[in-house]
């Protein structure tokens, strides 16, 4: 049967404030794609765009953010992606609604993508497409890309002080975002008042980073951080002045023709950077550095007061990229699955065995030897201090525990939570299975949807979700048979950690040259 498409030159039509815009109407939604926010020269920040006459098309997607490397296909089955073409003005947002009345005022949620602060875009994966949340919450949606790695992170604050903020430039587009949002949304029956910002992996860390930047404050009012509270983006970083000053020997650029470096082509800038890391033996793992701006992470520095008036989600899932493992399948023999673990832990495997069963009853023992034991902690960890804190609104805590079948049974990896947020699995045929998935889509679609209503994720669909507290670790268990459980895997974490005591991070490393020596890289975020 054939879908209402609606698209004339003079409908839907939205008039912000910068000028009116045209986009398309799907099946009672109204879609508008490649909306630029922001403007900035290289290594500035964002600012607002200059308003502009007539209507301007919004039907297609902005550019992506470059990233270095040709992406090669893989574990499409597990997160199935879309590419698009790059630029270096990248500053582009996407809106999905049902109502073009100023009066509506829904709420607004907001998502930030994840590749870290290095990779990644607003559309990169088939479970951003905003229409069905949309349509299922009632809600505006709005995807934004923004400048990654070498353009939104390099410190070239040692050639000129008028680059005293590039470390973060990054984060301005994404400031300067929510202030277009906050000025324009209601043109497109979005509250300005009613904010939500949520993203997974880097997109959670770029939530955490804005709880962190004053810049930022009254723009958003609600927090949603999956896989992403860790403070793991720029440990053990090198000074970037050393850097700078062999990428502009590399290019053969004198030092006091510094400002060539911004009319560098990407690749060739990428390319001298890379040759700059491997004559030093450095590298940077591209994020927010700690300043004026940008705070630092709350947990090393504390919690600023507007952070916690922010009702805030924190999560993870249970694999996280042990996930993508093929081996050991919950099909696996119990003699297979047990000499793994012994593998692992050697004698202490029954003790192991005992405290996972503790804390996932039920769950097939193929999960432990691929369980995340770094994301789940961290994310105790951020909520516990926050709690300390004295927070004037709530926080929770969940984790999504599903085992999907695929492979012979494989547990929830990273980004597998995605599409139920999305209310997307329609999208993603891995994550269909019978019974369970329509079920599961509605609790959690649903809890974002009533959490960006009114602050609070508990729903009639779903069991009672409570509040965060640092004695109960209270925890909302995402599964074929959701749970909330108090302290339920601290005691397992604790056993694990003994194993290895050494908290995650990535850390910098000397770049290598993805085009010439290895002709692409796998996309795997």
């Amino acid at each position: 049967m054939a879908r209402t498409f609606i698209c004339r030159p003079d409908y839907p039509v939205a008039d912000t404030a910068n000028g009116k815009i045209r986009g398309f109407e799907l099946d009672d939604i109204f879609i508008f794609r490649g909306i630029r926010y922001a403007v900035a020269e290289r290594f500035m920040p964002a600012r607002l765009p200059e308003p502009w006459e007539g209507i301007k098309d919004a039907t297609n997607y902005g550019p992506n953010a470059p990233t270095y490397g040709d992406p090669l296909p893989s574990c499409e089955i597990l997160i199935p992606h879309g590419f698009w073409p790059e630029n270096e003005a990248c500053q582009y947002l996407n809106i999905w609604t049902a109502s073009l009345d100023p009066s509506a005022k829904k709420p607004v949620v907001v998502w930030f993508h994840g590749g870290g602060f290095a990779n990644g875009s607003a559309l990169e994966q088939v479970a951003y497409e905003g229409d069905a949340l949309c349509g299922y919450g009632d809600v505006v949606v709005v995807t934004v890309n923004h400048r990654l790695n070498i353009l939104g992170y390099l410190d070239v604050s040692s050639l000129d002080e008028k680059y005293a903020n590039s470390v973060n430039a990054g984060i301005t587009d994404l400031v300067v975002a929510l202030q277009w949002i906050h000025e324009n949304i209601s043109a497109f029956g979005g509250d300005p008042e009613n904010v939500t910002i949520f993203g997974q992996s880097g997109g959670g860390g770029k939530v955490c980073t804005l709880l962190q930047t004053p810049a930022a404050d009254g723009l958003y009012h609600k927090a949603m951080i999956m896989s992403g509270s860790d403070n793991f983006y720029r440990e053990d970083d090198p000074p970037h002045a050393p850097i700078v000053e062999e990428m502009l020997a590399v290019l053969n650029i004198p030092r006091d023709e510094y400002e060539t470096l911004t009319q560098v082509p990407y690749r060739s800038l990428m390319k001298a950077y890379i040759r700059a890391c491997n004559h030093l033996q450095t590298g940077i793992n591209w994020g927010p550095v700690a300043n004026d701006y940008y705070l630092g992470h709350p947990c090393d520095v504390g919690f600023r007061d507007y952070a916690k008036t922010i009702p805030t989600i924190v999560g993870n899932v249970i694999a996280e990229f042990g996930g993508f493992a093929r081996t050991l399948p919950v099909s696996a023999s119990e003699e297979e699955k047990r000499a793994a673990i012994r593998n692992i832990y050697g004698s202490r495997d029954a003790e192991l065995i005992e405290a996972f069963q503790a804390a996932y009853p039920g769950k097939d023992l193929s999960v432990l030897p691929k369980l995340d034991y770094h994301s789940r902690p961290n994310a105790v960890s951020f909520l516990t201090k926050r709690a300390e804190s004295g927070p004037s609104a709530p926080g929770y805590s969940y984790q999504f525990s599903f085992v999907f079948d695929v492979y012979g049974g494989t547990p929830a990896w990273h980004c597998s939570d995605i599409p139920f947020i999305f209310h997307n699995t329609a999208r993603v045929p891995v994550a269909n299975l019978a019974g369970v998935t329509d079920r599961l889509e509605d609790e959690m679609a649903g809890a974002l949807i009533s959490f960006a209503y009114t602050g609070n994720p508990n729903h009639k669909g779903m069991p009672r979700w409570m509040p965060f507290t640092a004695e109960g670790k209270e925890t909302m268990f995402f599964d074929a048979h959701s749970e909330c459980r108090r302290d339920a895997d601290t005691a397992l974490m604790a056993k694990i950690a003994e194993f290895d005591p050494a908290p995650w991070s990535i850390r910098a490393t000397v770049p290598k040259d993805v085009e010439e020596e290895q002709g692409g890289r796998e996309w795997l975020y």
